[in-house]
């Protein structure tokens, strides 16, 4: 009896390896492929590949490293959360200000922001999902996708192989 499981639960098994094995799609390739997953308390969940962020309107930052000037360009972070149906713009009020975005990169290094400082109504501070640099595409190091915090100080919060954003609303 005990064997009869055993052959149903490796049969099983092998079945769902084959499953993902056939589908291409591990979370390594997902993050090699640049996909972008924004989640969380958005009204649509969106996975953006390369191709979608670059159809959208782009912004060009620059920020001084090691004394040289370097430019990003991508796309606005709230412009990315407006596409997914995040509380900005004049639904960025009231409750809805306690609201803060976690951005995870591949390697699990995660960083946060308020939704506010993301959102172009209420600050210039142009934070954007960047895919280029100098106008070539990220080193692989620091891509394919990257947050950069051009104002920022410090470049902590500017996360390399970024992966995944999530809005979280403290108070519904």
């Amino acid at each position: 009896m005990l064997s009869r499981l055993c052959r149903r639960v490796l049969a099983a098994a092998s079945i769902i390896a084959a499953v993902a094995a056939s589908s291409g799609h591990s979370a390594a390739q997902t993050a090699a492929d640049g996909t972008l997953t924004i989640a969380g308390d958005v009204q649509q969940a969106l996975t953006l590949m390369p191709a979608d962020i670059k159809a959208m309107p782009r912004t060009t930052v620059t920020v001084s490293e090691e004394g040289r000037e370097i430019r990003y360009e991508g796309v606005l972070v709230g412009e990315i959360l407006k596409k997914a149906g995040a509380p900005l713009g004049r639904d960025l009020s009231g409750k809805a200000v306690a609201t803060y975005v976690r951005a995870t990169a591949k390697d699990g290094y995660q960083v946060v922001f308020s939704l506010a400082e993301l959102d172009p109504g209420f600050t210039s501070n142009d934070i954007i999902v960047a895919d280029t640099i100098d106008g070539k595409p990220l080193f692989d190091y620091q891509g394919p996708l990257r947050i950069v915090a051009p104002r920022d100080k410090r470049g902590a919060r500017s996360i390399r192989m970024v992966q995944r954003i999530e809005v979280v609303r403290l108070v519904k």
